[in-house]
């Protein structure tokens, strides 16, 4: 594997200030090397260990085990910074956050410390392979454990995952389950081939015989119809928040990268009167323009994000209403932030002109990056419930991706 020129002395202790100045460093070095890293599309096992090095993989974990103590208004603005230089690398430690955390609100207290206190001390990256549309995997008793078997078309960070979430049919009841990945029967496929998001690690995984057990669940088994604990629902709102952070990232780089190019390379139009790109009032005019819809859009975010984790810091006291109220507000962050940096990532081309079409640059995977994540779920769903709590009072159903 090989090591970035960007290295952190492990530090347990590592302040809200150091996070986001190694966030920042780490994104400035990944921008310099986005176009080749898009280019090769390969896992991205060197840059999990730059997170893992930073300490920004235990961002969100609690000081008293070592982590950073973050809330989650901050870890999605270091999910944003890493998204400007290189928008798989966001995604994936939003991802992680997400899985890392799930154990707090799904697991009873000393085991989610257990696990916690676990992750933080091998700084482990947390995957999942839970995609609702994609069933697949199949649990069966044997002996005194379990076996899992089956395939999932996708699951994020296939390679570079060192614990996963995952869920199974278990007879006529589905179960959820934490496992380390480094048990024998797992398989990690290297075909993902999307035009986008080309370092997500995202292709289809297989269990062959996998060994499970019971203390690896993640709750008893249910009916695929039982209403989950309100608490432990907290995921899809906080995953649609990640989303909406790399989308708004992604963008945020696109408009530097193309601000960066006029300073430097960009001519003038020859009717515009004025000797430099810089000085062009259309080209001003659209960076004015871009700038206040970013700004905008992550101020939204942000405050969403604050919703959210009002809701979360009640604990298992939070209502399913409160938790409807608070994913509203996400969902209607992910619905502007998905129209902005569609809309950004195509159009910096207007900045930098036709010769910064070429491919030794390859500004196009900014756009590549944000339409292929958007068509995850779609748009317009998330928009009609926001409609739906807005003019008829409804909260939005609960499900992976509500």
């Amino acid at each position: 594997m090989s090591q970035s020129n960007v290295v952190f002395a492990t530090n347990r202790s590592a302040t809200r200030a150091d996070l986001f100045a190694r966030a920042e460093d780490i994104s400035a070095d990944l921008s310099r090397r986005a176009a080749e890293l898009d280019r090769e599309g390969r896992p991205p096992l060197a840059e999990i260990v730059k997170l893992k090095n930073a300490g920004l993989l235990n961002a969100l974990h609690d000081q008293k085990i070592g982590g950073g103590g973050l809330d989650w208004v901050d870890g999605l603005r270091l999910v944003r910074i890493l998204a400007r230089g290189e928008s798989s690398i966001g995604q994936l430690l939003g991802y992680h956050f997400v899985n890392s955390q799930y154990v707090y609100w799904a697991l009873e207290e000393a085991r989610a410390h257990a696990l916690g206190a676990e992750t933080v001390a091998k700084n482990l990256y947390w995957g999942a392979a839970v995609n609702p549309r994609d069933p697949g995997l199949v649990l069966t008793r044997r002996g005194n454990g379990y076996v899992l078997s089956g395939r999932k078309s996708f699951s994020t960070a296939a390679h570079v995952s060192d614990y996963i979430n995952a869920n199974a049919t278990l007879g006529d009841k589905i179960v959820g389950f934490a496992v380390p990945t480094n048990r024998p029967g797992y398989q990690a496929n290297d075909d993902w081939d999307n035009f986008g998001q080309r370092l997500s690690d995202s292709g289809s995984v297989e269990f062959h015989d996998f060994p499970v057990y019971e203390e690896d669940f993640v709750g008893v088994p249910v009916a695929p119809d039982a209403a989950p604990q309100v608490l432990s629902t907290f995921n899809t709102p906080l995953i649609q928040l990640v989303f909406v952070n790399f989308y708004l990232g992604s963008a945020e780089g696109a408009l530097q990268t193309a601000i960066d190019y006029v300073r430097t390379t960009t001519r003038p139009w020859v009717t515009s009167g004025v000797e430099r790109a810089a000085d062009d009032p259309y080209i001003l005019e659209r960076v004015g323009e871009f700038t206040a819809a970013l700004k905008a859009s992550a101020a939204l975010a942000d405050a969403a994000a604050a919703t959210v984790q009002a809701g979360l810091a009640k604990g298992h006291a939070v209502t399913a209403r409160e938790r409807g109220e608070a994913a509203a507000e996400a969902y209607a962050a992910k619905v502007h932030a998905t129209h902005v940096s569609l809309d950004i990532t195509s159009r910096v081309f207007e900045l930098t002109g036709a010769r910064s079409t070429a491919e030794k640059y390859r500004f196009d995977r900014f756009w590549r990056n944000v339409r292929t994540h958007t068509l995850h779920d779609p748009v317009f769903y998330k928009a009609k419930e926001v409609g739906e709590f807005v003019l008829n009072d409804k909260i939005p159903e609960v499900s992976l991706y509500s």
